[in-house]
């Protein structure tokens, strides 16, 4: 018997399969490939069978259980809210199709960014940690006593929803103003970089810029830097975590982001509030795919994270 993660998102899919007693990092099945460029839902479907189907080739133990990050909203049926990336998955049944060609495996799906966290948990060996994803977006999520919160029957953790400015701060894409995403986000400060220069700006040039302490980079990134912290001295006060751990490809490509947050982080926290460890995130673009195998296993529901 199997278990098999699935890590969805806009442009491609990675696939690892597990098997029974294997550890996730034991060499397992490893697949990726990227979605049919006319976006059409029944093709996408098709390619990922095909996917899965050469995954398992040549045929061996059944799948009993898959995990799915994803990075879309499902409605209490399971349907997809909504996606920007793929338009034509609204009111897909993502569970039904996978058990369509899964017939005898349990399919949960959840957020990846929560399950990122769950992931990044786990590789710290931490049961109590929030995960902060800075790149085209802000995604991450919430691990308390070992579990995702709120967890996969209640939505997900919108971490990049966190509002930290709401009477000045820039429109966010979700029709509030100043979500921790509108401020932080890469997109957020190249476009705020673009404003500063009067021209468009590349995130090389940004990288460079910030590396060599040029005035307009260092404002551009340490404005997202400094919301971020605020965002993330919010949620240590709900949550009091015991590490909170920055990643995804913006925040890693930026020498001296994750100590930047961390510097801003301190100067905003309560003398007596919580203190967590920032550090940068250890698995990279892995942790949604790790996550998802986790979630395969069972872990991060009402369980403590296996070790």
């Amino acid at each position: 018997m199997s278990r098999l993660g699935i890590d969805i998102g806009g442009t491609k899919v990675a696939l690892r399969l597990e098997r029974s007693g294997a550890a996730v990092d034991a060499t397992p099945l490893e697949r990726t490939f990227r979605w049919p460029a006319e976006g059409d839902v029944a093709a996408d479907m098709t390619a990922l069978a095909s996917a899965v189907e050469a995954l398992r080739s040549p045929p061996g133990d059944p799948v009993t259980a898959v995990g799915v990050a994803l990075p879309a909203a499902l409605d209490p049926e399971g349907r997809v809210r909504g996606w920007p990336n793929r338009p034509s998955w609204q009111g897909l049944h993502l569970r039904r199709q996978l058990a369509a060609f899964l017939p005898d495996a349990r399919v949960l799906v959840a957020d990846d960014g929560d399950l990122a966290a769950l992931a990044e948990a786990r590789a710290a060996g931490c049961r109590d940690l929030v995960h902060l994803g800075v790149g085209t977006g802000i995604g991450g999520g919430v691990v308390l006593d070992g579990v995702m919160r709120p967890g996969t029957a209640r939505g997900s953790c919108e971490v990049g929803h966190v509002i930290v400015d709401h009477l000045t701060g820039p429109p966010c894409d979700c029709g509030r103003r100043g979500c921790v995403q509108s401020l932080s986000s890469g997109r957020a400060v190249l476009r705020r970089s673009a404003e500063t220069l009067g021209e468009q700006v590349e995130f090389t040039r940004l990288r460079d810029a910030w590396t060599a302490h040029e005035d307009w980079a260092v404002e551009a990134v340490t404005r997202g830097a400094s919301a971020l912290a605020a965002a993330a001295t919010s949620l240590a006060e709900l949550t009091h975590p015991d590490i909170i751990t920055i990643g995804g490809g913006f925040a890693a490509s930026l020498p001296g982001y994750v100590e930047e947050v961390a510097t801003r982080f301190t100067s905003l926290r309560r003398p007596t509030g919580p203190a967590p460890e920032i550090r940068a995130a250890a698995l990279g673009a892995l942790s949604s795919l790790d996550g998802a195998v986790l979630l395969a296993r069972g872990a991060g529901l009402k369980a403590p994270i296996p070790t």
